[in-house]
This record gives structure tokens, C-alpha cells and sequence, in this order.
């Protein structure tokens, strides 16, 4: 059984004690399951998870900060990637608006 090395000073003489690993050199406990829950999933206004390359919909009228420029509800787009962020998480691609960073609180999934 091979278990991961230490994410605080990678060492590999690692053991299980229950569901916790301890890293006997720098006496550093974690439970690999949360590792796995700490992952960022962004959230579209219905709960769905969104990933790249999905296709999107606003769902209310935004206007682009430092223009005059106002995207409108339906406006469709697509995921480029998604970043962790207090803000905007999604990077997408708008028709007739171009590349921008958009909130996930404010498209649903097409």
C-alpha cells in the first residue's frame, strides 16, 4: 500500500493511524479525504457545477465595469477556464461582447 508523502516537508515515511496520516519527522497530521473536498468547484445560480468548456447563460443584465457598454440577460457564452477568485471566477467567451471575466452567481448552464 502506497501512501502520499507529507504535504508539509515531503517525507515519505508516512503511516495510518485510522482515517488520518502522520508524518512521524515533522509530527504533521491530515486527512487525505479533505484534501480531496478542499477542491474549488464553481457554482452556477442553480447549484450545478460548472467546468471549462461549458456553454453559458447570463441570467440578468450586467454592466461591464469602466465602459458603457450593458451585456443583457440571455446572452450566451462559453468557459475558457475557471479561477479561483472573491470576485469572478469565470473566464468566458460572450457573443458580441468578447473575452471577460464574469461571476458564476450570475450565468446558469445552457
Amino acid at each position: 500500500m502506497s501512501l502520499p508523502a507529507c504535504p508539509n516537508c515531503q517525507s515519505e515515511y508516512v503511516y495510518q493511524d485510522q482515517a488520518q496520516l502522520i508524518c512521524p519527522e515533522c509530527a504533521y497530521e491530515w486527512n487525505p479525504q479533505e484534501e480531496l473536498e478542499n477542491v474549488f468547484v464553481a457554482r452556477d445560480t442553480n447549484g450545478t457545477p460548472l467546468q471549462e468548456g461549458d456553454k453559458i447563460t447570463l441570467i440578468k443584465d450586467l454592466k461591464v465595469t469602466g465602459t458603457s457598454q450593458v451585456l443583457k440577460i440571455g446572452t450566451k457564452g462559453s468557459i475558457r477556464r475557471i479561477v479561483e477568485g472573491k470576485d469572478h471566477e469565470l473566464d468566458c467567451k460572450l457573443v458580441g461582447a468578447g473575452d471577460m471575466m464574469v461571476s458564476a452567481k450570475y450565468v446558469k448552464k445552457a
